[in-house]
């Protein structure tokens, strides 16, 4: 729970003014997804740490609360490398790209600099092509491909997402084509 009330203390400095007052169901979602932080701290379970912690993000994430969202995110991939997940790896390296994008494009809005943003963005979603390309399912790696690609575009990295949609492709009908 400490590590609740520090992220919940930040949180409340950065939440932006027009979300602050968000209906019950974020709320609520939040709580529970603290209290299940607390009960997976106390137990020190990888699997019930990694899943507390991502829901702890996503939680975040939903309020605009992109900083404290990214940092439960680092988190929970740090559980999911030490569980030998590559899988929940992925998604969460996935989610984590996408948040510190969000956090990169909210940053140009505000004209604040950006680059750090985006370059944590570039490093998780290669990180997470590289693992998805160790999957024994080309389908989930092609939806990989394309959620990173998607996100890659966002950033304005605009060949390396073309190059992910070609590969994903190839990938979709290169048995079709007989390639």
């Amino acid at each position: 729970m400490q590590h609740f009330q520090a992220d919940a203390a930040r949180t409340d400095a950065l939440m932006p003014t027009a979300q602050a007052m968000l209906h019950d169901p974020t709320r609520s979602a939040l709580v529970d997804a603290a209290a299940a932080l607390d009960l997976a701290e106390r137990r020190l379970q990888p699997l019930q740490m990694c899943t507390a912690l991502a829901q702890m993000a996503r939680c975040y994430r939903a309020l605009q609360a992109l900083r404290p969202a990214e940092s439960c995110f680092d988190k929970a991939l740090a559980w999911a490398q030490l569980l030998g997940a590559p899988d929940q790896a992925v998604e969460i390296l996935c989610q984590l790209a996408e948040t510190s994008c969000a956090l990169a494009e909210l940053q140009a809005q505000g004209r604040q600099p950006r680059q750090a943003a985006l370059e944590r963005t570039r490093d998780r979603a290669f990180e997470a092509v590289a693992l998805a390309a160790q999957a024994s399912d080309p389908q989930w790696e092609v939806k990989v491909l394309l959620r990173v690609s998607d996100v890659l575009d966002r950033c304005g990295d605009h060949d390396d997402a073309v190059e992910l949609q070609a590969r994903a492709m190839r990938l979709m009908y290169g048995p079709l084509l007989g390639g």
